[in-house]
């Protein structure tokens, strides 16, 4: 089990690293497509930190992760499931799932700052109650 809290760590080391490259989301309207671009890139990379987690503790708690085109959704529905996650969580999480799912198959001229200022704005919010659910999970 150390080993599976040691992975988790080094996870929220890289969530954390990544959440502070994010700029304020004020700023965000200044940003130039590649820059947006860039905060895009990060808040995928802040959703697969979360996943990689999820996916972690599943599969020590002996769990068959979903596979298929919809894995992604069914991850989060299962961590509710094995109370990995509250379910108050959900709603949050979903819209990260939702804008990596947009910034997958967008042009990197498809991204709006105002798509992405309460994404910024929540994700330490976020963060910080994934942080607590799952340390509390166990």
């Amino acid at each position: 089990m150390a080993d599976l809290r040691e992975r988790i760590e080094a996870e929220f080391e890289n969530i954390e690293k990544v959440l502070a490259e994010l700029p304020a989301s004020k700023d965000l309207p200044e940003l130039s497509v590649l820059e947006l671009a860039g905060t895009a890139a990060l808040l995928h990379s802040f959703y697969n930190g979360l996943e990689n987690i999820l996916k972690q503790i599943l599969r020590a708690r002996g769990a068959n992760l979903p596979q298929g085109a919809s894995w992604h959704k069914e991850l989060v529905e299962e961590a509710l499931r094995m109370k990995v996650l509250p379910a108050d969580l959900k709603e949050n999480i979903g819209l990260y799932l939702a804008f990596r799912h947009y910034f997958t198959h967008a042009y990197a001229m498809d991204l709006y700052a105002d798509r992405m200022e309460p994404l910024v704005d929540a994700a330490q919010t976020v963060y910080q109650n994934f942080r607590r659910a799952v340390l509390s999970a166990g």
